[in-house]
C-alpha cells in the first residue's frame, strides 16, 4: 500500500465505461444491467409524466427510501444519481485531509479536486488482493472515501472493517451502487445509524437499468442531510427519477432485486470459470456486476477484442491499475460464452 498526493495529470478520472461503447460493440464496458427496466418499472416512471406540469414533490421517495433501509426521513437526500452526491459532499465540506481508497470509481475523487480539496490516494496493493485494512487509511484523514462492492475490482469488504473506520471528527463516505448486487446486502451499512460521520451513497443505476434517469441518495445524519441539501439546486430529482426511487424501494422490487442478485452471481461464476480458461487471470471474490481481469498486454487485448465487435473497460483510468488489467461487465451465458471463446481465440 501506499498514499499518494494528488496529482493531477497522473490520469483521466473523468473516463467512465460508457466512452468505451459504441455502434456495433457488443457492450461488455458498462456495468449497468444489460436489459431494458422491467414493464412494471417503466410504466411508473410512464405515469409519472402526466405531473410533468407540477415542481417534483420528493416526500414520497424519501419516505419510502426511509423506510427500506429503516430510518428517519430526516437521513435521506434523494439526488440525480450517485455522481450528484459526490458533488455535493466535495462542495459542502471542509476536510482538512481527505483520503479516497483506490482502486475505486474515481468521480469521487474528480468531485474533491474539482472542488479545490487536496486528495491522498490509499493505493491498495494487488499482491494482497487489494484487500482493505483500516490501519493504511491515515490517522488525521477526516474525510474517508471507498467502495464497498467496489468498482473496478468488484469486491465485498466487511462491513465490520468499513466500520472501523468511523470516528468522531471524520466523515466516512461509503458508495455502495453496487451494494443490491449482493444478496441480502450482508455487508451493507446503510441501515446502521451509530457510526459517526457516515454517509451512504446509494444508486438505482445498476440493478434496474435505469443510468439514462439520474437516481440515487444519500444516507446520513440529520445534519450533514441538512448541510448538503442547502449546497443542492432545487428539485434537482425530476419527477420521473423520483417515481423510479419510491418504486424500487417497494417489497416487490426489493424481492426482485434480490432474486437478480442470486441470478448474476450464477452468471458470474459462469463468466469468471469462461474467462480462465481463456487465458485471463480473474481476481477472485467478486460479487458485483463486473470482473476484474489482468492479461499480458492488456491494452492491446482490448484493442483486438474491439476489431473483433467488443468493448471492455480500460484500467488504465484507475489509480493503483496498470492498462493489463480489464474490467468485464457480467452478461448472461447467452452472451457472454461466445465472447470469452473470442477472447480464448485471441489469447
Amino acid at each position: 500500500m501506499a498514499v499518494e498526493a494528488r496529482r493531477d495529470d497522473e490520469v483521466d478520472l473523468r473516463h467512465h465505461g460508457d466512452a468505451e461503447t459504441g455502434p456495433g460493440l457488443a457492450d461488455f464496458a458498462v456495468n449497468v444491467r444489460g436489459d431494458a427496466p422491467p414493464a412494471w418499472l417503466a410504466e411508473r416512471i410512464a405515469a409519472s409524466l402526466t405531473g410533468l406540469a407540477a415542481y417534483p414533490d420528493p416526500a414520497p421517495a424519501r419516505a419510502a427510501v426511509a423506510r427500506r433501509h429503516r430510518r428517519d426521513p430526516s437521513e435521506v437526500l434523494l439526488t440525480a444519481g450517485a455522481a450528484e452526491a459526490f458533488v455535493l459532499l466535495a462542495r459542502a465540506l471542509e476536510p482538512r485531509r481527505a483520503a479516497v481508497v483506490h482502486p475505486q470509481f474515481t468521480e469521487p475523487e474528480a468531485a474533491l479536486r474539482a472542488a479545490g480539496h487536496p486528495v491522498d490516494r490509499v493505493v491498495l496493493d494487488p499482491g494482497s488482493g487489494f484487500a482493505l485494512d483500516p490501519a493504511l487509511v491515515p490517522d488525521d484523514a477526516d474525510l474517508v472515501v471507498l467502495g464497498n462492492p467496489t468498482n473496478p475490482t468488484s469486491l465485498l469488504h466487511p462491513a465490520d472493517t468499513v466500520a472501523a473506520l468511523a470516528r468522531p471528527g471524520r466523515v466516512l463516505v461509503v458508495d455502495e451502487a453496487f451494494a443490491d448486487c449482493v444478496p441480502g446486502e450482508p455487508e451493507s451499512l446503510a441501515a446502521r445509524r451509530d457510526l459517526p460521520g457516515l454517509a451512504v451513497v446509494r444508486s438505482l443505476t445498476k440493478t434496474w437499468g435505469l443510468a439514462g434517469l439520474r437516481a440515487g441518495y444519500l444516507l446520513a445524519d440529520p445534519g450533514t442531510v441538512r448541510l448538503l441539501s442547502a449546497a443542492q439546486p432545487l428539485w434537482s430529482v425530476s419527477t420521473p427519477a423520483l417515481a423510479a426511487t419510491e418504486a424500487c424501494c417497494s417489497p416487490r422490487a426489493l424481492d426482485e432485486a434480490d432474486a437478480w442478485a442470486r441470478t448474476l452471481a450464477d452468471h458470474r461464476a459462469v463468466l469468471a470459470d469462461a474467462l480462465t480458461e481463456a487465458g485471463l487471470r480473474v481476481l477472485p471474490g467478486a460479487a458485483a456486476s463486473f470482473l476484474l481481469a489482468r492479461a499480458e498486454d492488456g491494452a492491446g487485448l482490448r484493442e483486438r477484442l474491439r476489431g473483433r465487435g467488443i468493448a471492455v473497460r480500460r484500467c488504465d483510468t484507475f489509480p493503483g491499475l496498470d492498462a493489463d488489467w480489464l474490467r468485464i461487465a457480467v452478461r448472461e451465458p447467452r452472451t457472454s460464452l461466445p465472447m470469452a471463446r473470442i477472447l480464448a481465440e485471441l489469447l
